[in-house]
């Protein structure tokens, strides 16, 4: 399908949002947004303002409408609910804007701590214990992997190996003129990125799964390594500036048993609030809570979630992120 949407003037682009009904206070302002973060990028923040359809009536391959439809759907219109504002999908940009920034403080220090848990554990086993496939899960290293020919553990090697060779490093540089390669995990692991480290630990044996996870109390080390899938996307999300807040999540963390964190029982039986970046903000400020339990991370997040811009008019709110009723009392 050929790509048929002219370039607009910033002017031309906000009269369309005008038209479609969306109120403009102060058309300077609105303007210099448009400049500064662009049309297609504050689209995403006004998607959820705009009009929706009644329910759809969808029919079967015979053209009958089932008796018991799976789910209703809707359209989004092109036209604003009344009382939508440019200034509302601001706001709401440089919240999900700051929530981006709070989220990486957390994982930054999420992902040094697991540097250590990884390469302590596998170092006590081998100096260069990322290089031997006999210490890892036979799915890992031995089953070949999506019919590429080669095993996992293959291919994280040749991604190990890119971060060794582009790394402009003083302590990796001086490894190398001194000891040579290959270079000892603990030494390693300090430049492999949070993709890497959790794709190592889901290839990992389960005995040294469960003695890392057992220490932010988790027992089920595959359930951790989830956590660590979700924590990556959330990472990548927000490295690449991203829109978060009401980002559908589709590999969804596993969750433990209640009875091992309490918490969680909110979001069992709730596929919303599982598949919304609420719940990998929850896991890390359960492993930041193991990781630096002086923090004040959770008292900087919990204030930023309740400053969300005042939207209830638009049926916006927390909600949209999958925070669960009453989540300030267990946060």
């Amino acid at each position: 399908m050929a790509y048929s949407k002219p370039w607009h003037s910033y002017e031309d682009q906000l009269n369309l949002l005008v038209s479609r009904g969306l109120a403009v206070t102060d058309r300077t302002k609105a303007m210099e947004s448009l400049k500064r973060i662009g049309y297609y990028r504050l689209s995403g923040y006004l998607f959820p303002f705009r009009e929706r359809s009644g329910p759809l009536v969808l029919l079967d391959e015979r053209g009958r409408k089932p008796a018991k439809p799976s789910k209703v759907e809707t359209l989004s219109l092109d036209g604003f609910r009344a009382g939508a504002t440019f200034e509302n999908a601001v706001n709401l940009y440089v919240f999900d804007k700051k929530l981006r920034l709070l989220a990486m403080d957390a994982l930054e220090r999420i992902e040094i701590a697991l540097r250590v848990d990884i390469s302590h554990t596998l170092g006590a086993l081998d100096r260069f214990a990322y290089l031997r496939p006999e210490l890892f899960h036979k799915a890992f290293s031995h089953e070949l992997h999506n019919g590429k020919g080669v095993t996992q553990h293959h291919e994280w090697l040749g991604k190990h190996a890119r971060l060794i060779n582009e790394s402009k490093e003083e302590f990796v540089r001086h490894n190398k003129a001194k000891y040579g390669l290959p270079l000892a995990i603990w030494v390693a692991c300090e430049v492999w990125d949070f993709g890497t480290l959790s794709k190592l630990f889901a290839g990992m044996r389960e005995q040294e799964q469960d003695a890392i996870s057992a220490k932010y109390g988790i027992h089920n080390g595959r359930v951790f390594a989830s956590w660590l899938r979700g924590l990556n996307y959330l990472r990548n999300v927000c490295a690449h500036h991203s829109r978060l807040w009401n980002r559908n999540i589709v590999d969804q963390p596993k969750l433990p048993s209640a009875d091992d964190v309490p918490w969680v029982a909110d979001y069992e039986g709730d596929s919303h609030l599982r598949a919304r970046c609420f719940l990998l903000l929850r896991i890390a400020r359960h492993l930041l809570g193991e990781v630096n339990p002086q923090s004040s991370w959770p008292e900087r997040m919990r204030a930023h979630l309740q400053a969300f811009p005042d939207l209830d008019h638009l049926g916006v709110n927390l909600l949209g992120m999958g925070a669960p009723h009453g989540w300030e009392a267990e946060w």
